[in-house]
Formats: C-alpha cells, sequence, structure tokens
C-alpha cells in the first residue's frame, strides 16, 4: 500500500512556484519588456543563478473557451539575476499584463543545465 500522492499520481511539481513582482523600471519609466520574478526559497544571487535560463510559464483563465479549454499560459525565459535577493529578469513572448502583478508564475526546471 503505497502513500496517498502516490496513488494520486501527483505529489510531484515540476515547477518551482514564483510571483509576478513588476516590470523592471527605473524611477520614472517601466520597461514592459523584462519582468521581475521572486522565486520561492531563492534568497541571493547564487542561489537565482540556477535558474537562468530556465523557462518560466503564467498561466491564468480567460472567459472563453479556445481549442476546448478555458486556460491559457504565457511562456518566457529567465534571463539574469536582478539584485541582491534573489529576484531574477524574465522575458515573455508577450509582455505580462499588469492584472499579474502578484501573481503566480511556474518556473520549469528545464532546459537543465546539471
Amino acid at each position: 500500500m503505497g502513500s496517498e500522492a502516490a496513488k494520486a499520481g501527483s505529489g510531484h511539481r515540476l515547477y518551482v512556484k514564483g510571483k509576478h513582482l513588476s516590470y523592471q523600471r527605473g524611477k520614472r519609466n517601466t520597461n514592459p519588456g523584462t519582468s521581475l520574478i521572486k522565486i520561492e526559497g531563492v534568497d541571493d544571487p547564487k542561489a537565482a543563478s540556477f535558474y537562468l535560463g530556465k523557462r518560466i510559464a503564467y498561466v491564468y483563465r480567460g472567459k472563453r473557451e479556445i481549442r476546448g479549454t478555458k486556460i491559457r499560459v504565457v511562456w518566457g525565459k529567465v534571463t539574469r539575476s536582478h539584485g541582491n535577493s534573489g529576484v531574477v529578469r524574465a522575458q515573455f513572448r508577450h509582455n505580462l499584463p499588469p492584472k499579474s502583478f502578484g501573481a503566480m508564475v511556474r518556473i520549469m526546471l528545464y532546459p537543465s543545465s546539471i
């Protein structure tokens, strides 16, 4: 008899949770082409370096059904670290909308460099 998680088959996440903080910005101007992402459990640039090049998915629900589902995804990738607290910069195929500030994103554990 296995554990409940093993029976469900959904006990292993293939991604790490992160939060969309903001766009990269200066005092007055924002740069929506680059988003700042805070990765769960990452608190310094050395730990953030593991995630460089990893794919990011912003998953959300749309109003209409398209191809049988209301779930949509915007894909991007981690480009470099930002600051000293483990925040990373990411670029997405389509810039993330401002309504996603504070929302969860998924940092996939691929492509792997180990």
